[in-house]
């Protein structure tokens, strides 16, 4: 009920408040987590009763809604691109600041965006289809999607750039947001490319707690998360590492390496860190350098959710 233009708040707002719906990537994972729930429940009404909302989300994103975000008609990759607003998970801000701007076409939200129109095809599949939804037509643009995709590669570095068409060109700062074109499972990239992302992200941005947000030794690398909020949220998105993003990288690796017994392996710190901080919880934050002190909210629910799933994962 909080769809609107597409989008979805980032937080629900409290009465009388308007919503807060500054992100391009809540609506597509929306998408995402009714495919994975009707996966393992298989309750047909489900699907059928959100089937016109995840079709307004696919629509919204493909004429364009607020906040530049839109299809661009000629390679079918969605740009996000407002000037002054945060618009992916890379959200800190610094007054009139972005820290993480990341306009352009970002890597991670072109693979959910094609995730989304195929998982949404998928869902056709419930008894008595979804009147109103074309799996014909979602199918034929993930595949337009597809071919464009292979625009983020970058055989200079190996893997894959964090975003294209911005205002500057291509980014190719190492960050993880590549992971999720992996993680995902849709096989947007050659084997030998998806190894290749796993294999740079292990070697640059992996921490016993958490994947770093930027390779050491870039432009605007902070190993430390903490200090006054200015520098906090300079670092946040910028070295600082993230329990969350162990849940990707975990995936991706598994799906490319096919090691179920490296990922119990890598279990083995979070166990460890249930007994610091807030124990029995899994903190927001980690600094990106040993010995990768914990910040940031001492009990965080997606950090939370990232070594249970990943413990789910490999049961």
């Amino acid at each position: 009920s909080f769809v609107n233009d597409g989008l979805l708040p980032n937080r629900f707002p409290s009465p009388g408040e308007p919503p807060l719906d500054n992100a391009v990537d809540s609506p597509l994972l929306f998408i995402e987590m009714v495919r994975r729930t009707w996966q393992f429940t298989r309750d047909d009404s489900l699907v059928r009763n959100l089937a016109p909302v995840m079709q307004s989300i696919i629509d919204a994103y493909a004429k364009g809604t607020r906040h530049g975000i839109a299809m661009d008609a000629n390679d079918s990759l969605i740009v996000a691109a407002e000037p002054g607003t945060q618009l992916t998970w890379m959200d800190a801000r610094i007054g009139d600041r972005v820290v993480t701007p990341r306009m352009g076409k970002p890597v991670e939200i072109n693979a959910m965006w094609h995730s989304a129109l195929l998982s949404l095809a998928e869902m056709c599949a419930v008894d008595g289809g979804l009147p109103g939804v074309d799996a014909a037509k979602l199918t034929a643009l993930a595949a337009k999607v597809k071919s464009s995709f292979g625009r983020f590669w970058s055989s200079h570095l190996n893997c894959l750039h964090d975003t294209i068409d911005g205002p500057g060109g291509h980014d190719s700062l190492v960050r993880p947001n590549q992971l999720v074109a992996v993680s995902l499972g849709r096989d947007l990239l050659p084997p030998l490319q998806a190894k290749s992302v796993v294999d740079r992200c292990m070697l640059d941005l992996w921490m016993p707690l958490g994947v770093r947000t930027l390779a050491p030794g870039s432009p605007g690398y902070e190993p430390r998360f903490g200090g006054p909020q200015e520098r906090r949220d300079q670092a946040y998105h910028n070295g600082t590492a993230w329990p969350w993003l162990f849940g990707p990288l975990m995936k991706a690796h598994e799906r490319v390496h096919q090691d179920h017994e490296a990922i119990a392996d890598f279990m083995h710190p979070f166990v460890n860190h249930l007994r610091e901080a807030c124990v029995g919880q899994v903190s927001e934050v980690f600094d990106a350098e040993p010995p990768h002190g914990p910040g940031g909210c001492f009990a965080q629910a997606w950090s939370v959710a990232a070594p249970l799933s990943l413990w789910h994962f490999c049961r």
